[in-house]
């Protein structure tokens, strides 16, 4: 039986190709939103990390109503790091509207997320955004698409695709690129028309799996996910699921529908409709809730592996404690665990030695995601590598390290990616160059326009800090999107950072008089006033091989005054890292500090003398 009075559809794309932007739009044409209303771009990017990045990294979910049908919109990450994000809450759509640039076409996320969505069954609606921009293709871009559907092994079903061309940032879609609709109407139609109703059955057994974990300071935790059968009441006695087959009883306290950009508190939903319910304390995503004489069980929902992990240590800095408030290992241990819960793609787990926790995702964005989140918090941490690594907080962490497996043969295999680049033709060898010496082989290569379009296939632990280096070689004109694409066998050894530290040799405030002096021997991440500590690294050598410096060396005053006048000091500004950055950067006897306020770099072992004899014991 279908609900014809419910769509539920997710909005897929590659990063800033303009989903977000395109709900906006959706929001306000169903009137969600007064005319005169002053309301924010980008309204459901409303963690301040999706704001700051201008990406989505949580998936979101709201309603809308238009000619009596209720419609429920999903909008995903647009990043592959947040592709865990992607798969599960496509388990709770019966269609997707895939936005594509009109003058970039279909890029690497594409791919991935148009491949779920195929391999789930869901009706496809092409939505070729950006149609306004100059040097647009629209006509080019859906022959585009239509080739990497029949790539992906699409039904002649999906292959027969309905197509949208819009302007998000300018409000309008139109059935055909030239005609003059100015409104959201046609897209809104296209929903209704194309997005199969759900198919379920209301009178039978009650069957919701779980996509989502929410946590609320007064009800605890919140599941949300599909109502594939049945009708949900409150107070409804069910059972509860888990992935690992365990089972227990439990009582539904409350039951909510998404009604516009909020939940409505419901006495009863029936199936078709995506819900969220309290009274699933131990529920975790991919958990079934279900009648308890007659249950259901699912297929469990897939999520690919991640490939990268480090380890989040309690901080060990002479600063600790200076900057943040939490800064026990207790605490810490709590708070990764807590984040296990509700983030699927990540696996978390204690160190064999309990001296950290091991967390791995699907890259440096969607680890360092968790970092920043954890510093806002007021955590105190560091992270460092792992010991072994096959298959407002303070702390620290080190350089991280690609997660190794093995065949049957005991042969070793790493994460491979799919990398894209464009870039301008005339640096196009410098980035080929790049990414040879980074491992990776080049798989395809294409002109377009005065841009040339570079597919590579390199080992994940080549993609760190490959993105500066492509920056320098094209003077900050390429760009590069990457993503998991498979196991391949293992590459051996790359070369690291060819140049040495700078590394400070006490605990002191450096000096302005000092620091102008070692700007000559290379650059420098301190600026005159900082704190600084023995093993704290203070700069980059403009040679190979780490050095000790004195940052806080004053200049000597003598009774007498000299011929020439005191030159006036002019210090470079110090090169300042993002979190993603700073874990490109370091090596593997190198830490990150990562504090509220402040990111350091130091070595794992801070003393010089004990360096020096690990050094002669290797």
């Amino acid at each position: 039986m279908r609900q014809e009075n419910i769509r539920n559809v997710a909005i897929i794309a590659h990063v800033d190709h303009g989903k977000t932007t395109l709900v906006d739009r959706l929001l306000y044409t169903a009137g969600v939103f007064r005319e005169n209303q002053d309301v924010q771009e980008r309204v459901l990017d409303s963690n301040d990390q999706e704001r700051e990045r201008g990406i989505t990294i949580l998936s979101k979910n709201i309603s809308i109503s238009y000619k009596d049908v209720k419609i429920n919109v999903i909008d995903t990450p647009g990043h592959a790091d947040f592709g865990g994000e992607v798969e599960r809450v496509l388990n709770m759509a019966d269609g997707a509207l895939l936005i594509v640039d009109a003058f970039e076409g279909p890029m690497p996320q594409t791919r991935f997320v148009l491949r779920h969505a195929l391999e789930l069954g869901l009706r496809i609606v092409l939505v070729i955004n950006k149609i306004d921009r100059p040097g647009s293709r629209p006509e080019e871009v859906v022959d585009e698409v239509f080739d990497l559907m029949v790539e992906l092994e699409a039904s002649d079903e999906q292959l027969d695709f309905p197509i949208i061309y819009a302007s998000a940032v300018n409000g309008y879609a139109r059935y055909e690129p030239n005609d003059d609709n100015d409104n959201m109407i046609p897209l809104l139609d296209t929903i209704l028309k194309e997005v199969p109703a759900p198919d379920c059955d209301p009178e039978g057994p009650v069957a919701l799996q779980l996509c989502t974990i929410d946590h609320s300071s007064f009800v605890g935790r919140i599941g949300v996910g599909r109502l594939f059968s049945g009708t949900m009441s409150k107070n409804e006695q069910v059972l509860v699921i888990k992935n690992d087959g365990t089972r227990y009883n439990t009582i539904i306290k409350q039951v909510f529908t998404f009604d516009a950009l909020g939940k409505k508190e419901e006495q009863q939903v029936s199936a078709g409709d995506i819900i969220a319910v309290v009274g699933v304390e131990d529920a975790d995503i991919g958990d079934m809730v279900t009648s308890r004489e007659n249950p259901i069980e699912l297929d469990p929902i897939e999520v690919e592996e991640p490939t990268m992990a480090v380890v989040f240590e309690a901080s060990t800095s002479p600063l600790v404690g200076c900057e943040g408030e939490i800064v026990g290992a207790r605490q810490l241990k709590e708070r990764l665990f807590k984040e296990a819960e509700s983030n699927i793609s990540m696996r978390i787990r204690e160190t064999e030695d309990k001296s950290g926790v091991e967390v791995a995702g699907r890259g440096l964005l969607h680890l360092s995601v968790l970092m920043e989140t954890m510093r806002r918090e007021g955590f105190e941490l560091s992270v460092s590598t792992p010991r072994v690594l096959f298959k407002e907080f303070e702390f620290q962490v080190g350089r991280p390290r690609v997660i190794i497996k093995k065949d049957d043969q005991g042969n070793l295999l790493e994460p491979i990616e799919e990398a894209t680049v464009d870039v301008p033709s005339e640096y196009a060898g410098k980035c080929i160059e790049v990414f040879g010496t980074a491992g990776g082989e080049m798989t395809d290569m294409f002109q377009r326009g005065d841009q040339t379009h570079l597919v590579f296939k390199i080992p994940s632990r080549g993609t760190m800090g490959l993105r500066t280096r492509l920056l320098n070689v094209s003077r900050g004109e390429a760009t590069m999107f990457h993503h998991f694409s498979e196991y391949g066998a293992y590459r051996g050894e790359f070369g690291g950072r060819k140049n040495g530290s700078m590394i400070a040799m006490a605990t002191e405030k450096s000096v302005a008089y000092a620091l102008d002096t070692l700007q000559q021997r290379g650059s420098l991440f301190v600026g005159p006033g900082e704190e600084c500590y023995e093993g704290m690294i203070v700069g980059e050598s403009a040679k190979e091989g780490d050095m000790v410096v004195n940052v806080a060396k004053a200049k000597q005053l003598g009774n007498q005054r000299s011929s020439g006048a005191d030159k006036a000091i002019q210090l470079t500004p110090p090169i300042e890292f993002t979190l993603e950055e700073a874990l490109e950067y370091i090596e593997d006897d190198e830490l990150i500090e990562i504090t509220p306020q402040n990111i350091r770099l130091r070595k794992r072992t801070l003393s010089s003398v004990q360096r020096k004899k690990e050094q002669k014991n290797k």
